[in-house]
Formats: structure tokens, C-alpha cells, sequence
């Protein structure tokens, strides 16, 4: 979520400077390649790139393929074949071994439910979200139906080459379209009597990160966070530390005692719930306040007895910690690898975080048997 809000503030930009642009996307990826499909890029016609759909190998071509789209306000999908050794031939080295399937389309701001204001709509809340993207692999030089339809509970909005499909193919769309928003997972599939391939893409909200504590030991953690483009709440009782001064990358700060702030986090399955006041009581009115538990990670900073007393004390006061709860709770918090420093301490708990929200173990990737990503 972070690369589609930085793409859309250089979008504002280009606007207000006159330069059009163009959006390239990663719609479908066959073998082995550095980003993956809902990768994205924006161009403006000076050149300025904003995102990236590769490593770095990819974008100088794609510039000149999206200024020709800029050029003649026509979409267009470009493949890009490093299956053969000779990659070099290609000019741009890419080394990936796999198929890479981008799609180029012109932004009309003319036009209220172009890409890049379907894009907007994506981060307008914290509702999970699927975009859909037709393509035709089969004839590259046909016009490009793109970015189509953008689909959440209750609610739906679509672009002009919506209209146009048959309407088998919009029953399709709108199907595919509920299963994603059920399962949270994207699939690209080609869709039955037609050229077209539907890339029916899951967009989540960016993980939240609900920081009990305002410590030295806090700051490392929240310019990871940043950095990682996730939403930031700091609280603590201590109101000579929870400043914008010493936490400018927030975007909310409580002040408070664990039972006055608790009602004041905000917690979905994609927030994180991070102990670090290092007192006890505290932390044990924000577990309590917090129950049941709605978020997706709690982590507890200290050794494993802090939080068994935590959870003795909490089922003392009557609450009744089932398997399910305690599999979210994890102390002491962290990937073991063999963090001292603050900065090291932060790495780990991001990590764990992040391995937690996707659902991995957070293993050595060389261990793992078959491709890196989960298609």
C-alpha cells in the first residue's frame, strides 16, 4: 500500500505541473521473477518514475514503452520472455528466469474512474478491497480493457470498458471478484470463451502498528515502520514522551493510563499490537481492555514468565484465554536472530510481524522446498 500512496501523491503531482502519465502494472508473472503481479509504476511523459516493476532492469524499457501509451493514449501489454540464458539480447540483463507480463495504460484524468482514481479509492479506509485488471495476452496489440472494476462490500465502481464487456464476462468478474474479497488471496485466471486473462487482485489495507510505549528502545522500531509504509499509533501515560518531536512518523499519539487509552486503539485483523511500556500493570489493562481480541499479533517485550503471570492475572480477573488467543500472543516477541542493540531488537519484531501478518514461519528462504512466492 505504501508504493500505490507514494504513486498517487506523484500523481497529484504531475497533474498540477500539466505532464501526463501512465500506469504500468505487473498483471502476470510465469517463473521466477523480482516483483510480482500488482507491482506498479508510474510514468509521467518527462520521464519521472514513481514505484518500480522490477528490480531496476525492467523500468528503462517500460519508460520508453509508456511514453509511446503517453504518445497515443492507448493501453498496451508488453512481455518480457528471460527464460532464454542469452537474457542480454533484451538489452536490459534481466536474469530472473521467468515470463513478466506488464500492462501500460494512458491516465485520462478526464475520466473520474480511470486507474489511478480507482487506486484512490483503495486507501480511501482500512476495508479490504479487489481490483480487477483484463488483459489479452493472445493479441498484445488489441486495445487493452485494464484496470475495470474496483469491488467492496455493498459497493463497486467500474470503468468506462466495463460497460462494454458481455455480460457473461461481468457474472464472471463479479464472482471471481466475491471469492477474492472472501479468501483475501488474488488469482489470476483466464477467463472461459474469450481472449481474456483476469488478474482479480486482493487490496488490503497497510498493516496498522498500535505502540504501547514511548521509550528510547520505541523510536528504532517506529522509522522501521515508516519506512515500511505502516500506520503508527504511539501511547503511553507519559506525556513527556509521547510527542510529535520524538515520534514525527506517527500519526496518532494517546497519552494516557492502559485503562483510559484502550478504547481509543483502533484494532483490525491487520494490526499489530506491540507492548513495550515496560510496566507490568499497563500492560495488563491493555490486554484486558483489548478482549476479546480482534487483531492479527500481539507481541509482549520481556522473557516468557512476564507473560504467563500476564495471562494468569487476566484469567484471575475472570477472563477465560482460549488456544486461539494465546496462539496470537507472542512473547518475548521477535524472530530469533540473535538481536542486542535496539535497532537489531526492532528488526527482529518487524520481521515477526510481517511473517505473522502473511502467514509464514519466517524460516530460511533457502530451506523452503519450491519457488519463493506462493502463487
Amino acid at each position: 500500500m505504501k508504493e500505490i500512496k507514494e504513486i498517487l501523491k506523484a500523481y497529484d503531482s504531475a497533474r498540477q505541473n500539466n505532464e501526463k502519465t501512465a500506469l504500468a502494472t505487473v498483471v502476470k508473472v510465469d517463473g521466477s521473477s523480482y516483483r510480482q503481479p500488482g507491482a506498479r509504476m508510474l510514468i509521467t511523459e518527462n520521464g519521472v518514475l514513481t514505484g518500480a516493476i522490477s528490480g531496476g532492469c525492467l523500468e528503462g524499457d517500460a519508460l520508453k514503452k509508456a511514453q509511446m501509451v503517453i504518445f497515443q493514449q492507448r493501453a498496451l501489454l508488453v512481455t518480457y520472455d528471460t527464460t532464454d540464458d542469452d537474457d542480454a539480447k533484451f538489452g536490459i540483463g534481466l536474469g530472473c528466469n521467468g515470463i513478466i507480463h506488464i500492462l501500460i495504460e494512458p491516465i485520462d484524468e478526464s475520466y473520474e474512474n480511470n486507474p489511478i482514481q480507482l487506486l484512490k479509492s483503495c486507501v480511501k479506509n482500512r476495508e479490504s478491497k479487489v481490483l480487477v485488471t483484463l488483459f489479452d495476452i493472445k493479441n498484445k496489440r488489441t486495445d487493452q480493457h485494464g484496470t475495470i472494476l474496483l469491488f467492496q462490500e455493498e459497493a463497486m465502481t467500474y470503468s468506462k470498458h466495463y460497460n462494454h464487456l458481455e455480460a457473461k464476462i461481468k457474472a464472471f468478474v463479479l464472482n471471481e471478484a466475491t471469492t477474492v474479497l472472501a479468501s483475501n488471496k488474488s488469482i489470476i485466471l483466464p477467463i472461459k470463451n474469450s481472449n481474456y486473462t483476469a488478474f482479480v487482485e486482493c487490496m488490503l489495507p497497510a498493516i496498522k502498528l498500535n505502540l504501547l510505549g514511548a521509550g528510547n528502545d520505541v523510536i528504532p522500531l517506529v522509522k522501521l515502520a515508516k519506512v515500511m509504509g505502516w500506520e503508527i499509533t504511539i501511547a503511553d501515560g507519559r506525556s513527556d514522551l509521547v510527542t510529535a518531536s520524538r515520534f514525527p512518523e506517527a500519526s496518532e499519539l494517546l497519552i494516557g493510563k492502559g485503562e483510559e487509552i484502550v478504547d481509543q486503539l483502533k484494532v483490525d485483523n491487520k494490526t499489530a499490537v506491540v507492548l513495550m511500556t515496560h510496566n507490568f500493570n499497563y500492560d495488563l489493562a491493555i490486554l484486558e481492555g483489548l478482549y476479546p481480541y480482534k487483531c492479527a499479533y500481539i507481541g509482549v517485550l520481556g522473557p516468557k514468565k512476564k507473560l504467563l503471570k500476564l495471562i494468569d492475572q487476566l484469567q484471575s480477573h475472570g477472563i477465560a484465554i482460549q488456544k486461539k488467543d494465546v496462539e496470537l500472543i507472542f512473547g518475548p516477541m521477535g524472530l530469533d536472530i540473535g538481536a542486542e542493540s535496539p535497532e537489531e531488537i526492532a528488526l527482529s519484531i518487524m520481521s515477526e510481524i510481517k511473517a505473522v501478518m502473511s502467514g509464514n514461519k519466517g524460516g530460511y528462504l533457502k530451506s523452503k522446498n519450491g519457488p519463493i512466492h506462493d502463487n
